[in-house]
């Protein structure tokens, strides 16, 4: 695979770890706002942190459930959170308050994107939909009956022309971003759908799986290039690196992995089985700040990784 010959090119620290959290860490976001990061899980309220001091800021507002996603649109004062109950809420950062509470689905939000373009939001539920909205107005579009099964994960491709869903039934649809009609139906995982991410070029599609598998797709044809058997258990999360050739991948098995985006080796596990202060429980979401790798667990831990591409 690559691994061991050229891992010693990368070199990964861990540099910060933020407590204060009392349970699960599902999700977390960096603010438009440099050196902000915003989490959310099982406790009661989206912190914000600072990633200049590595410590916490205040509870920006508090919820009645488990937030499952937070998303930060460019371009609009916004952050919106997406809530076990299905409600979806607004907080203005100019106002520094929830301004309304998105009412529409009745089961969990999983997962939020936007696209900037048609400033439209969109919103995977558990109930198998989509749901549009308008960034503006904040009022309901329209909603896409996706799947029988929930709506786990979006990804949109660079350009804004395709939306790509991952749901529990196991397969990937892809969608038309200007009238939301059905291109594909892409089979090949065994199990649930639970990330996805299309490369910063926008060639290709990356899945990973509660089967463990990370699929790559070819996004003109969708045919699929590559399957790996990533991880032990589900793959929860993926991040491309900004600006260097890497993916993350991020898994219930608590280990995070980083693959060459032009060739799809793997080139470094961070887990405990190598050594590394990591996550004791399942990983449940990443994201790049620039070379800093920031992960969030189970374990009520957010742990910043600084990684060094020699």
């Amino acid at each position: 695979m690559g691994y061991g010959l050229w891992a010693n090119m990368i070199t990964v620290q861990k540099t910060a770890e933020l407590t204060g959290h009392s349970n699960p860490i599902f999700t977390l976001a960096l603010s438009q706002k440099p050196g902000i990061l915003f989490s959310g899980g099982n406790d009661k309220g989206v912190v914000e942190w600072s990633l200049k001091t590595n410590s916490f800021i205040k509870v920006m507002f508090p919820v009645p459930a488990s937030v499952y996603a937070i998303y930060c649109p460019e371009g609009f004062p916004l952050m919106f959170a997406g809530l076990r109950t299905g409600d979806v809420a607004v907080f203005d950062f100019l106002q520094q308050k929830v301004i309304t509470i998105l009412k529409h689905h009745t089961k969990p939000v999983f997962d939020i994107k936007s696209v900037s373009s048609k400033k439209e939001l969109l919103v995977a539920s558990e109930d198998g939909t989509v749901s549009i909205w308008n960034m503006e107005t904040l009022q309901l579009l329209h909603t896409i009956n996706v799947s029988n099964d929930t709506v786990r994960c979006i990804t949109i491709t660079p350009n804004e022309k395709q939306a790509a869903f991952g749901c529990r039934d196991n397969q990937i649809k892809i969608y038309d971003v200007e009238d939301y009609s059905l291109i594909k139906t892409l089979h090949g995982h065994t199990m649930a759908v639970f990330s996805l991410q299309y490369s910063l070029a926008g060639d290709y599609l990356v899945s990973g799986s509660r089967d463990a598998q990370v699929k790559i797709w070819d996004s003109i044809s969708y045919n699929q290039i590559q399957n790996t058997p990533a991880h032990l258990f589900a793959v929860n999360s993926i991040a491309f690196h900004p600006t260097q050739p890497y993916f993350a991948t991020a898994s219930m098995d608590k280990s995070i992995k980083l693959w060459g985006s032009d060739d799809f080796k793997l080139y470094k596990v961070i887990s405990r089985e190598k050594g590394y202060p990591g996550h004791v429980l399942s990983i449940n979401k990443l994201v790049w700040n620039g070379d800093d790798l920031i992960s969030v667990s189970d374990d009520k831990k957010i742990i910043v990784w600084s990684v060094q591409f020699d």
